[in-house]
């Protein structure tokens, strides 16, 4: 019999931190000279940085040299630092706490794995740190979801193999990450969505605690 593990994702699973790297790379664009709208911020969900600064590049026909480019990065990632200084408890999604001290209860091992290069900071603000027994962001690793390093990091740090983790995630390429590393998949967000989640839920309140007990089962082979 062996142990289950827990990954999650951060933005939009445990907080909800997509409002503030939009009005960041709003204000970029504005100063660019076009405007970024929410619609199009949609593509910047689970992208990494770089890959985000591209599009935006891209949706306002910008050309760039190396330096601007590195420029506008820096720029993007201070103007949302100060945006997440403000952070507190009350921007935890609802339910994430009884679902973490729940696993906390039943001794299950935890993880973050997550994009985020501020997902320390972020954890401590809030008040959550202490629940993980790991951090993978976006400091950890070299490829994106829906590349899988991020979990599978985790799962080694956490000692469980991956076909014995469970993850969180709200975007599809980190369902696609989780399935990819042969990890029960569990969706956060629109069903409709997130298709290829093993599990879906639209918020952790719609998760009861005899689902995650399900999730607990010590698993065999």
């Amino acid at each position: 019999m062996k142990q289950k593990g827990f990954i999650f994702d951060l933005d939009g699973v445990i907080v909800d931190t997509a409002k503030y790297h939009y009005l960041a790379w709003k204000k970029l664009a504005n100063e660019l000279g076009f405007e970024f709208t929410e619609e199009q911020n949609e593509l910047f969900k689970g992208v990494s940085r770089k890959r985000c600064l591209e599009i935006l590049l891209e949706i306002g026909k910008v050309t760039a040299t190396q330096a601007q480019f590195d420029y506008w990065m820096v720029e993007k990632n201070e103007d949302y630092l100060s945006y997440i200084e403000k952070m507190d408890a009350s921007e935890i999604l609802p339910d994430v706490p009884r679902v973490l001290k729940f696993l906390k209860q039943h001794r299950a091992p935890i993880a973050l794995g997550s994009a985020s290069k501020n997902a320390r900071p972020i954890l401590e603000k809030v008040g959550l740190l202490s629940y993980f027994d790991h951090i993978v962001d976006g400091n950890s690793v070299t490829k994106a979801k829906p590349d899988p390093e991020v979990f599978l990091i985790a799962a080694d740090l956490l000692g469980v193999a991956p076909k014995h983790c469970v993850v969180f995630e709200d975007a599809l390429a980190g369902i696609e990450a989780a399935n990819r590393a042969q990890m029960v998949s569990v969706g956060i967000g629109d069903a409709t969505v997130l298709t290829g989640a093993r599990h879906c839920f639209a918020n952790f309140t719609e998760m009861d605690n005899a689902f995650l007990q399900g999730l607990l089962q010590p698993a065999t082979g």
